[in-house]
């Protein structure tokens, strides 16, 4: 089945819209509070299509995701019991939040910087660091600098790939949207336990 390489073409239309910069905001800054698909997914394509545009886009995504981290540690810290927890009980999202507060008490500060660069929800990490009242300045630093390490990286791969990387991407797209969707299946089947 070809739908990721229909899924790409759609993505790239909407990488040279006027409005992606935009879109790229929005999807940074929610994505750090809630949202479940990653900047990058917008972030790679964007700087695929206009790669003189880049290093602006990838220094945007920075700026709002760590502003968005920002109303996540408001939300943790001030607003739990009346908003996030509801909404973390109504999303079966316990048990993330205990494995949050466990590897902050394990790694401390470090564990912003983990969240940041890596795969691993960001979000759960914003909020419970509000929630643990975690030193606010240590936490914009850090979310700064694994956002900022992340998001120009992919940019830079995208910079440096250019044309030759789409087409091998283009060449292997279903086969890695596919191999995705089978990693994400055991990880969820792995991590629910």
């Amino acid at each position: 089945m070809k739908i990721f390489s229909r899924l790409y073409r759609q993505v790239m239309m909407w990488a040279v819209h006027r409005h992606a910069p935009v879109y790229l905001s929005m999807t940074s800054f929610v994505e750090s509070i809630f949202w479940p698909v990653p900047v990058d997914v917008m972030l790679a394509p964007m700087a695929l299509a206009k790669p003189e545009r880049a290093w602006r886009y990838a220094a945007m995504a920075t700026v709002f995701s760590v502003l968005g981290a920002a109303f996540g540690y408001l939300l943790g810290y001030a607003l739990w019991e009346p908003l996030v927890e509801p909404f973390i009980n109504a999303m079966g999202y316990q048990d993330k939040m205990q494995v949050a507060q466990q590897w902050f008490s394990e790694w401390g500060v470090w564990v912003i910087f983990i969240a940041s660069f890596t795969p691993i929800p960001y979000k759960v990490f914003t909020v419970t660091a509000g929630l643990l009242q975690m030193a606010f300045l240590p936490f914009i630093l850090i979310s700064l600098i694994g956002r900022g390490l992340r998001f120009f990286l992919v940019a830079g791969l995208m910079v440096w790939g250019g044309v030759r990387m789409e087409r091998k991407l283009i060449q292997y797209i279903d086969l890695l949207g596919w191999l995705c969707v089978a990693a994400a299946v055991v990880a969820y089947l792995l991590l629910r336990h």
